[in-house]
């Protein structure tokens, strides 16, 4: 790409701005007329190659930004499915040359390896999803819906990720609220919120609240926790692909989509998914959505 862009230079800027000091040179020391239309002429066809050079840098510096992009973005596919495929080898490979006699441990390789299995579904599903929303392949319903089912839902959700685990958990929504679009995509998102909560709370005295509130024209579904929080630096940086906060540190397993799925979801409703975090910890992770009138569900 630099050697691209070094041989446009040579052949395009170079020669213009050579004819350009001839063209001034025309036009000032030029007694005839037809050397300073000569001159003039010759200008303006230096303006147009100068124009011409300047949006053809900027198409080939658009063409690097994408590939790079691409670059970036099947690197971190490829590390993202690595990690799984060589834990699920290892294990299969240690059953298979029977290295393994203990039935407990047996029953753990098995564990883990579904667990893996479950990480690379995730990963694939949350990859198609965000393909699917990108591309604007998905047609999400546009229907009035309660914001209570949308909590309920996720929180269903919740439930099975948590396996009965005790877990303080506070869920206070205002009634009547409804807002317009896919019950089953903001059920999703909220469950995506939850499921992070879930994960990067402390093992002991976890502690998740769900608020549903508005004001006269949008709705806030607001997940907080008492997690690490959410450095200044990095909540926007959270919501892109295959990206996780450095406070989450490496102990929590996750693919860095989770985010991404969830801004999609919102964005393709009219709304904005954001993050607030105290400087002592915890994070508190909102949705915004238009609001609709509370009659249109009846």
């Amino acid at each position: 790409m630099h050697r691209a862009r070094l041989i446009f230079t040579l052949t395009a800027l170079i020669p213009t701005i050579f004819m350009t000091v001839i063209g001034v040179v025309l036009i000032v020391t030029g007694a005839k007329t037809m050397a300073m239309v000569g001159g003039i002429l010759l200008l303006a066809f230096c303006a147009t190659a100068i124009a011409g050079y300047t949006l053809g840098t900027m198409f080939v510096t658009r063409g690097a930004s994408v590939a790079a992009i691409q670059n970036e973005f099947l690197s971190s596919v490829s590390h993202e499915v690595r990690t799984p495929l060589t834990s699920i080898r290892m294990f299969i490979e240690t059953l298979r040359e029977g290295r393994v006699t203990d039935p407990a441990e047996t029953q753990r390789c098995l564990t883990i390896v579904h667990q893996e299995l479950g990480r690379l579904d995730g990963l694939v599903g949350k990859l198609s999803t965000l393909s699917r929303i990108e591309s604007r392949h998905t047609a999400f319903e546009r229907r009035p819906v309660p914001v209570s089912q949308i909590v309920a839902e996720a929180l269903v959700a919740l439930d099975a990720l948590r396996l009965g685990a005790q877990i303080d958990l506070r869920v206070e929504v205002q009634p009547d609220l409804v807002v317009r679009g896919d019950a089953a995509a903001l059920s999703q998102a909220v469950a995506n919120l939850l499921a992070n909560a879930w994960k990067y709370t402390p093992a002991e005295g976890k502690r998740i609240a769900v608020k549903a509130s508005s004001d006269a024209t949008h709705v806030v579904i607001e997940v907080a926790d008492n997690g690490p929080g959410v450095a200044l630096a990095e909540r926007e940086i959270i919501f892109e692909k295959f990206q996780r906060g450095s406070a989450a540190g490496s102990g929590a397993v996750g693919t860095g989509l989770g985010l991404s799925v969830v801004r999609a979801i919102v964005a393709a409703h009219g709304g904005k998914a954001d993050v607030r975090s105290d400087t002592l910890g915890g994070a508190a992770f909102r949705i915004v959505l238009p609001r609709a009138r509370a009659e249109l569900a009846a």
